[in-house]
């Protein structure tokens, strides 16, 4: 009995199954009931529409890009100008400087008696000099060997610094890429933070470790530290780290050693990298102002970073002299090397 009742209930539910679609009757579509005439009415209002929002759309994008291109144009004016205003003062006469920033330097509490003061009438300030003299070149470079003196000052500090960097950069910078675990990790992110860390604040325990190791008031106060610093070697690590690892794998199997990978592979793809590093730091310590005033007490042994505010204080035409040579050697470095600058810090990953 209870297999009949349930064979009955099987055939009803495969009854319901199949019962259960239900035809839906064909409806005609939106375009379908149109006309022919409204449908094309329809599609040219639609083409005015999209050309209309495409427009809009250009327009905005037209503006924003203008803006951009606005902005970017004033700050670049803005970093220019001083520049050029230095080099064409460089070549003004003595009475003329005076004449055109004598109002402004009889205000400032160095030269006004009384302390510093308001200016009593307008400045008039002029980029371009009216009558053209070299006289303070003459007087900066044969009159004045100071100049000269801190001028090799700054050299004899700068190179070793940006040469021992790269090769300590060179060599730690392949082993961070190379030999990758927990312990070089962990070392690699203490760089980081020390990266992150302003100079001021480590200027202290070198002050302290160069007085106990007995450098202090000589060029090894600043050489070492210099030598050292981590920011070279965060950035050829990164860019080290994108070398693909099928390289390094051919030239073990053809039985190169890790030096003969690190000169033959390493170095040369990091070649764009290298010189953007020399050029920001050749950069960076040339005009470095805080660390020879520490650690150099001798006034002979500073550079020129420090000593360019003090060259010529009863004379602006020289100052302004003095400025220009002491911007040259970047410039040319820049201008040389732009080029690798901007390669190596768009390939590097930071950002």
């Amino acid at each position: 009995m209870d297999m009949d009742i349930r064979e009955q209930r099987r055939k009803a539910a495969t009854l319901a199954r199949r019962h259960v679609f239900i035809e839906t009757p064909k409806t005609r579509s939106y375009f379908e009931a149109m006309t022919p005439q409204e449908r094309d009415a329809f599609f040219a209002k639609e083409k005015v529409r999209s050309a209309r929002v495409i427009k809009r759309r250009e327009l905005l994008k037209n503006m924003r890009v203008g803006i951009c291109l606005i902005i970017a144009v004033a700050v670049c004016i803005l970093a220019i100008v001083p520049i050029f205003y230095t080099f064409l003062n460089s070549f003004m006469s003595s009475k003329e400087i005076a004449d055109n920033y004598g109002v402004i330097f009889q205000s400032l509490s160095g030269h006004a008696k009384n302390g510093a003061r308001y200016l009593d009438k307008t400045p008039v300030l002029r980029m371009v000099p009216q009558q053209v003299s070299i006289d303070q070149y003459k007087n900066l470079l044969f009159m004045s060997p100071a100049y000269l003196l801190k001028f090799w000052n700054s050299i004899i500090l700068v190179v070793p610094i940006v040469l021992g960097q790269m090769i300590v950069a060179c060599l730690a910078s392949y082993g961070f890429a190379r030999f990758r675990n927990r312990v070089i990790e962990t070392i690699f992110f203490a760089y980081v933070i020390l990266m992150l860390m302003p100079f001021q604040v480590t200027l202290v325990p070198n002050y302290m470790i160069a007085e106990k190791l007995g450098i202090l008031d000589t060029n090894w106060a600043i050489i070492l530290p210099g030598i050292f610093s981590t920011f070279a070697i965060f950035l050829l690590t990164k860019y080290m780290r994108q070398i693909p690892s099928a390289y390094i794998e051919a030239a073990k199997l053809d039985g190169a050693t890790e030096w003969q990978i690190f000169t033959k592979i390493a170095l040369p793809t990091c070649k764009s990298a290298i010189f953007a590093l020399v050029i920001l730091l050749f950069i960076d310590y040339w005009n470095m102002v805080e660390q020879p005033l520490v650690l150099l007490t001798d006034v002979d042994k500073q550079p020129l970073s420090v000593f360019l505010s003090q060259i010529n204080e009863a004379e602006i035409g020289i100052a302004f002299a003095a400025s220009a040579l002491y911007m040259i050697p970047p410039l040319l470095i820049f201008l040389l090397g732009e080029e690798y600058l901007v390669e190596g810090i768009s390939r590097s990953g930071v950002k």
